[in-house]
């Protein structure tokens, strides 16, 4: 059936004005001022009043829980399809994060598979915490090339729970996972969880200059964690990387300042991108527990509506850590940008960017503030 999308404000994220906007089968097929469809045929919605723009996208999320440093009692719960839903998030990349025991890939593909049939996209990365690669075919390379879901590999350095992996071994890695993305059409990145350890990203940067490997199979996270990684890491930015500031956890301030700071350096937002680090175990600096806390899936849109409301940059700009720079950095070319030939994700705000409605792959999820498709289980 066809949708078409009334009297909106226009964000792609470039502004484009008031435009209307025409979808089937999940695809944006037109867009353009003034489109007529017979009614017989479509479902009119008119968005007189409301800002439209892509839908989010956090690429690093905690499907199925995380945490676990305080106990078992302490690991955290999966997350439903509400959660993303009702803060605009149309997309999300599942991972493991330290424990591949009491987790496993497995059960993290089935999420990312139960997630897409509810009606959300997900992909998902191979291997954990280790640089012993865990993997569902038995290399990081064969699972880029024929799990549909898996789009790169996770590893993490300078973390005391990391292996302290080497240069040799984090290549290898890299060799995998540039390969595996080139021959099935995939991104194929390395997702490098950051720690706080004084090596910082000493090592990847000596990754890029000395072997010339390309940059932009190599994907940091946390890099707002202290102050110290976040200087360092506006380095890997000019080179032309991407760095990932997570909203939810492991920052030494609020995500929107950095990505302030960062612009007042000259970096530019397609080079930063934001994610939750959704579903994570929280715990406070002294090391007590925080009543087993998780870390929130819905800090990408606080953020996005600081960056506007507090930074006073421009919404186009706001958008692009949580729409076009995550698609470019996971080669999502259907993602990010509301464009003909698109995935019809979409959120919809007012104008003091309260979200009111969003639409997933064509379908209205949730309509002036009620989500109207939950999970199977919610």
């Amino acid at each position: 059936m066809l949708t078409l999308f009334k009297n909106t404000k226009l964000y792609q994220p470039d502004f484009a004005g008031d435009s209307d906007v025409l979808t089937a089968a999940g695809k944006v097929i037109a867009i353009g001022k003034n489109l007529e469809v017979p009614a017989s045929i479509a479902r009119i919605i008119d968005c007189k009043g409301k800002i439209m723009t892509p839908g989010f996208i956090d690429q690093h999320t905690h499907l199925i829980g995380a945490g676990g440093k305080n106990g078992f009692a302490s690991m955290t719960p999966e997350i439903m399809l509400s959660d993303f839903i009702s803060c605009g998030t149309t997309t999300a990349v599942g991972l493991l994060g330290t424990d591949a025991s009491a987790r496993s890939l497995k059960t993290l593909y089935a999420k990312t598979k139960a997630l897409e049939i509810e009606g959300m996209s997900t992909y998902m990365h191979t291997g954990y915490f280790g640089i012993d690669p865990v993997t569902l075919t038995g290399s990081i390379l064969e699972d880029i090339l024929f799990i549909d879901k898996i789009i790169g590999c996770k590893v993490a350095i300078c973390d005391e729970r990391s292996s302290y992996p080497t240069e040799t071994e984090l290549l290898r890695h890299l060799r995998d996972v540039m390969v595996g993305g080139l021959t099935s059409g995939k991104g194929g990145v390395l997702h490098i969880h950051l720690g706080a350890l004084d090596s910082k990203m000493d090592i990847l940067l000596e990754i890029v200059k000395k072997h010339q490997f390309p940059i932009r199979h190599i994907s940091p996270t946390h890099v707002g964690r202290t102050k110290a990684l976040f200087e360092q890491s506006l380095e890997f930015a000019r080179l032309g990387g991407i760095i990932d500031v997570t909203t939810g956890a492991s920052k030494y301030i609020e995500p929107w300042m950095s990505v302030m700071e960062a612009r007042e350096k000259g970096i530019s937002l397609d080079n930063i991108s934001f994610s939750s680090d959704g579903h994570a175990g929280l715990t406070s600096k002294n090391g007590a527990n925080r009543g087993y806390a998780k870390a929130p899936v819905s800090e990408n849109l606080v953020q996005f509506r600081e960056l506007v409301q507090k930074g006073g940059i421009d919404i186009s700009e706001a958008l692009k850590p949580v729409t076009s720079t995550p698609a470019k950095n996971l080669s999502l070319a259907n993602k990010g940008r509301i464009k003909v030939g698109s995935d019809a994700d979409f959120c919809l705000f007012d104008e003091q960017l309260k979200l009111c409605d969003v639409v997933a792959k064509g379908e209205v999820m949730m309509q002036d503030g009620e989500i109207l498709i939950k999970g199977i289980f919610e």
